[in-house]
């Protein structure tokens, strides 16, 4: 078959050379007389010319789109997006890496997984945060979020301001003054300090039942939130209510209905009528405990009066979704997974993990959620810092070698969190304050009702069963280590620690910006910058409208200078002692 084309393709060329060479020969000719080309000389020679301006121009074009395509799939630094956007923003309070290793390997061994499979957060890494305060190398949560919310440093304690106790501009109030559409979703209270950076500005992240009244619209911004979803009602209830937590007697509910139009709900029922968010109208403020939601590990078993957190999470979207799609503004979600920090500070492995599937589930909806959205939709998530020092190993006292392993079959059979029981223990303590043969079998009530059907252990030694009936006041503590110690988990510290926590991203060309290890106000400063919204404006404002002066330890009462001084422990709440 070569043979037979050569020849072909030989004579194919020289049939081409001989006419280009008639063609010479004619216009050599024409030359020397003197003569004009002829028309099929012209005609020749300009379709050449036009020939060669259209490869040049397609070349062009070929090269410009491939530089776009490029540019579209990585994106350039300090590339932010046009037109519509929805942010989602979540925070895992006090979730450190080794949570991640802790959860990861329980779920695995409860659903029969192979080693390799992995969580829903670990398939969406960016990177790491580091995490420290201006006052602390350990941040709290107050710190933490003021970086989120406002892109910039304050102190342990700080609601959205800064070091000299001026108030700084948060992402939310931006967004919500740039026509966004605004959403708060947790399972601690919702003045608590994570949700409260986002939507109001005090001194010391204590003063819960002023940070409800700026949550409601009160604020020098007026209503900043268009949906609040979560626990920590008692603020928000006058001191002459049952279940009030408040100093007052403002009715913070009514205020919120009637002054700023918030529809309001407060038990199951009333969530069950949302719809899943099909049935919402905003502002809406659901508040579904008196403070926290409970512990996961405990609220699967009450979820007929409390909703879960990728339930008020997947509510809160599509609400938010309904209420923009006439709208040439998207919206800004902030959730939170609250309580992951709380099982941190009990030391307590069996909520903990609980608290990090429910985590870890929210976000597979939400990431699912970016993905399918038709907006331009982006979710960022983070923690603000690690909380009890945890460690997936233990070092026994008696050992004289460490044991190269640890046993999540031991979390596997705990039913409950150390708080419900201790809380348990509590009210069995007050019904038997005046039957003393009670107290002589409290031993035995106590392995037979919490340790064995709680935390499913059966073998508790007797040293701890006398620990527990002569020291109720640390019996949360107690019961955490129990767990923890036949579980070889251990734990540094009943506070946070200053180790990076992870970075997670639904990713895209826009999130590059906080990619690999970052500050974590970069990722404040980030979320305002995807928003297109302006925090410094924001920030002049509330500095014309709210009186402010930078403190002096030296004129402050003595015990506004111990919380000052102090304010970095996030102790057990005293209720969980009463």
């Amino acid at each position: 078959m070569p043979s037979d084309r050569t020849p072909l393709l030989a004579a194919s060329r020289r049939s081409i050379d001989s006419a280009h060479s008639d063609e010479r020969a004619e216009a050599e000719d024409n030359a020397i007389r003197g003569a004009s080309p002829t028309r099929e000389g012209w005609s020749t020679r300009l379709r050449e010319i036009v020939l060669f301006i259209w490869a040049v121009l397609a070349t062009a074009v070929i090269i410009v789109l491939a530089a776009l395509l490029q540019h579209n799939e990585s994106g350039a630094p300090g590339d932010k997006p046009t037109g519509k956007r929805n942010l989602i923003f979540m925070v895992s309070d006090g979730m450190g890496p080794a949570t991640l290793s802790l959860t990861r390997s329980y779920r695995q061994l409860v659903e029969g997984l192979e080693y390799d499979d992995t969580l829903t957060l670990d398939q969406h890494f960016w990177g790491t945060s580091r995490t420290r305060s201006t006052d602390r190398l350990v941040t709290d949560s107050a710190a933490g979020a003021t970086a989120f919310s406002c892109g910039k440093k304050s102190y342990n304690g700080a609601i959205s301001t800064l070091p000299d106790h001026s108030p700084c501009g948060s992402v939310m109030e931006a967004a919500k003054r740039a026509g966004y559409t605004t959403g708060l979703v947790v399972t601690t209270d919702i003045t608590d300090a994570t949700p409260a950076c986002f939507a109001s500005h005090v001194r010391m992240r204590e003063e819960e039942n002023e940070i409800a009244l700026q949550e409601i619209g009160e604020g020098p911004l007026g209503r900043v939130v268009d949906i609040m979803l979560g626990g920590g009602r008692c603020h928000f209830l006058p001191n002459t209510t049952d279940g009030s937590c408040r100093l007052d007697e403002i009715d913070v509910v009514k205020m919120a209905q009637e002054d700023h139009g918030w529809t309001y709900i407060d038990d199951r029922a009333g969530f069950d009528t949302l719809w899943a968010g099909e049935n919402v109208s905003l502002p809406l403020m659901g508040l579904f405990a008196s403070n926290d939601v409970p512990f996961e590990i405990d609220r699967r078993n009450m979820a007929d009066m409390y909703p879960s957190l990728s339930e008020m999470a997947t509510t809160a979207l599509r609400a938010l979704e309904l209420a923009t799609s006439q709208s040439d503004k998207g919206f800004f979600l902030m959730i939170e997974g609250s309580r992951i920090d709380h099982a941190g500070h009990i030391n307590d492995p069996a909520a903990q993990v609980h608290e990090v599937l429910e985590y870890d589930k929210t976000f597979k909806a939400v990431s699912d959620f970016v993905k399918n959205s038709k907006t331009e939709s982006l979710l960022v998530a983070t923690s603000d810092h690690e909380t009890g020092g945890l460690a997936t190993a233990w070092q026994s006292p008696s050992a004289e070698l460490p044991v190269y392993n640890w046993y999540p079959s031991v979390l596997a059979r705990a039913n409950a969190s150390t708080l419900f029981l201790t809380q348990k223990f509590y009210q069995y303590l007050r019904a038997i304050k005046t039957d003393p043969d009670a107290h002589n079998d409290l031993e035995h009530w106590i392995n037979n009702t919490l340790v064995v059907p709680g935390l499913g252990i059966t073998n508790a030694h007797p040293s701890e069963l006398k620990k527990l009936a002569s020291d109720p006041e640390h019996a949360i503590f107690t019961l955490s280590k129990m767990i923890s110690n036949r579980a070889r988990v251990g734990w540094s510290t009943h506070g946070h620690s200053a180790v990076d926590v992870n970075v997670y991203s639904s990713g895209g060309r826009y999130a590059d910006d906080i990619r690999g290890n970052v500050e974590n106000t970069d990722i404040g400063k980030f979320l305002s910058k995807y928003l297109g919204v302006d925090n410094e404006a924001i920030t002049k404002e509330l500095k014309d409208k709210i009186s402010w002066k930078e403190p002096s330890l030296a004129g402050m009462p003595l015990e506004d200078v111990m919380v000052r001084m102090n304010s970095e422990m996030e102790e057990v709440p005293e209720y969980w002692l009463e």
